[in-house]
């Protein structure tokens, strides 16, 4: 499988971006929807270091499926063998990468859903303290499309496109502080997550 490139930003920003199959997409949102009408989902939270893990509807309102990652279910991995073809192209991009340790996806992925209105509305990053020191890279993909329901880059003065299927890679510092784009118009569904170090737990 070949992956089309966005090319939505120059290499300067560090954030890559290809598109991944619609019908993975749609698949994953049906997906979620069996799992929210099983009671699996619960609203979406914020943390911030040294405090405890809050709902805030000002700050992030969603409902949140969090997805471990050892899942297998065919959904997950056919998004899981997509997302690695955009990373193994963000590493060429970015061949310094290659040299680092190892890393990989050991924390939850997020799946989660935006009624009209909603969104994670304060600029965030996602490197912050220690409980999240060993992150490496931010992944997400938009599973609908949603006009004006994209995301903006702080620093990066830059507003992605909420395209179905757009995958976008970032480092997960301060440097690239982001925030949904609230759409009053739409709903929105992403999946998330992060690239970590691996521990020994993990290796």
């Amino acid at each position: 499988m070949k992956l089309k490139k966005a090319d939505i930003l120059s290499p300067e920003h560090f954030i890559g971006s290809w598109y991944i199959p619609k019908k993975v997409c749609s698949d994953l949102v049906k997906w979620f929807k069996r799992n929210h009408e099983l009671g699996h989902t619960h609203q979406g939270v914020f943390t911030r270091e040294k405090q405890p893990v809050v709902v805030d509807k000002t700050i992030k309102e969603s409902i949140d499926l969090q997805v471990s990652s050892q899942n297998a279910e065919p959904e997950i991995l056919a998004y899981r063998k997509c997302l690695q073809l955009c990373l193994d192209n963000y590493i060429k991009d970015y061949p310094e990468l290659s040299t680092v340790e190892k890393f990989n996806i050991c924390e939850d992925i997020n799946i989660q859903y935006y009624k009209k209105g909603g969104g994670y509305k304060n600029f965030h990053f996602e490197r912050s303290g220690n409980r999240s020191l060993k992150r490496m890279l931010v992944f997400m993909t938009y599973l609908n499309d949603v006009k004006n329901g994209g995301t903006d880059f702080k620093y990066q003065k830059f507003t992605s496109p909420a395209e179905k299927g757009l995958t976008l890679i970032w480092p997960p510092d301060w440097t690239h502080a982001h925030r949904s784009q609230v759409s009053k118009d739409a709903e929105k569904c992403i999946i998330t997550g992060w690239y970590s170090f691996l521990d020994n737990e993990n290796t």
